[in-house]
């Protein structure tokens, strides 16, 4: 019974939670979008969205939305300076508030995204998967994940990817309820924001290990 409630939970049930809640948390949120994006515009210029191409369900490319942290600083040949030159005081504070991460709702709304998956990550990466990390995007990436709630970018790839293949092996409403009360938990606590070595996190360079069993 429970990897038939499991099944239908995921084919049917959680996209059904995921526009409602979506589409609740985007209206009460709403005053909270307008005060962010007159900040943005104000201390980080235009535009106040960032978009970026990332690969969703089943590789599909989708355009993604978040919040604008940084600058278009430049160097004398028109190249952006490094991103922790780029990243303000004030775009960090989103960061490290995951505020930065709100206009995704718009992605789950409109079905590119779930509240809860893997994290979509770079176009470039696609190549580099091998068969056993390409698994993660058996699903609809999400707001927040298993990876997230279990070191988000203070973890390496490999483990990201484990727990991200963990998560499509996994999926029910216990365990999407799970990390969403860790999520919020970890945003208070404002933890793995930075990996080690980056402000942001290292780029994935393609690896065949594969650590997680079933």
């Amino acid at each position: 019974m429970d990897t038939l409630n499991d099944g239908l939970y995921r084919r049917f049930i959680k996209r059904f939670l995921d526009f409602l809640l979506s589409l609740l948390t985007l209206i009460i949120l709403s005053p909270v979008f307008i005060i962010i994006a007159f900040l943005v515009r104000t201390k980080l210029g235009s535009p106040i969205l960032f978009k970026q191409q990332r690969p969703g369900l089943n590789n599909q490319i989708f355009t993604m939305y978040k919040f604008r942290t940084m600058t278009d600083e430049k160097d004398d040949k028109g190249k952006l300076l490094p991103d922790n030159i780029r990243l303000t005081k004030f775009g960090k504070f989103l960061r490290s508030t995951s505020l930065d991460e709100l206009p995704e709702l718009i992605n789950i709304l409109k079905g590119d995204m779930s509240l809860i998956g893997p994290r979509p990550l770079l176009v470039e990466y696609l190549p580099l998967y091998n068969e056993f990390q390409r698994r993660r995007h058996e699903v609809r990436p999400g707001l927040s994940g298993w990876a997230q709630v279990n070191g988000r970018n203070s973890i390496n790839w490999e483990d990201k990817f484990n727990f991200d293949v963990e998560y499509v092996n996994k999926v029910s409403f216990a365990l999407d309820c799970k990390i969403i009360l860790l999520t919020i938990k970890k945003v208070f606590a404002r933890e793995g924001i930075h990996s080690d070595n980056s402000v942001t996190v290292e780029p994935f360079r393609g690896s065949n290990r594969k650590v997680y069993n079933e």
